[in-house]
């Protein structure tokens, strides 16, 4: 039997945000996200933000992140912030290239610890190749049950939701 389960699949086209909602239970303490995709702009940087059990987006500032983006050509750039309302740069790409990233999510449904999160994608923002990796961190003790990726208008994307079943 497979250590990942598929929780859940939501597709959409021509929208600027998605829910991935009911997602996060007491079922799983770690998750895997999967989104693929395209942007209908020009150089689009793919935000998230957590959802709470109520159904509310958390835009409280407590989300810390830090992400290293890796250009072709040699540019290194790093982005940390803390104290934020969002958690940035999932993927950071161009119009009409099709993007990738994926998520691990710990403790999302625990009240009581923070929810954690690592990240790796690839892009290509101006036409050049572009991989990031980030952490984050949501220093909220509140149980998490789905996840908002925003700040650009896609033209499609899929993501596929994971629990990962750790064995003993």
């Amino acid at each position: 039997m497979s250590n990942l389960r598929l929780i859940n699949e939501t597709t959409a086209s021509s929208v600027s945000s998605v829910d991935v909602t009911d997602v996060f239970s007491a079922d799983f303490d770690i998750y895997k996200i999967s989104v693929v995709g395209d942007f209908t702009n020009t150089n689009q940087i793919i935000n998230a933000r957590f959802i709470n059990s109520s159904g509310s987006v958390v835009t409280a500032s407590n989300y810390n992140y830090a992400i290293l983006s890796m250009e072709s050509g040699n540019l290194f750039v790093e982005d940390r912030n803390q104290n934020q309302n969002y958690m940035r740069r999932m993927v950071y790409s161009h119009t009409g290239v099709d993007f990738g990233f994926v998520l691990y999510i710990f403790n999302p449904y625990s009240s009581s610890s923070y929810s954690f999160l690592l990240s790796q994608g690839t892009g290509a923002p101006s036409g050049k190749g572009t991989s990031n990796k980030g952490i984050a961190v949501l220093k909220q003790t509140a149980s998490m049950t789905g996840i908002r990726f925003y700040n650009v208008d896609f033209t499609d994307i899929s993501v596929k939701c994971y629990g990962l079943r750790v064995d003993s």
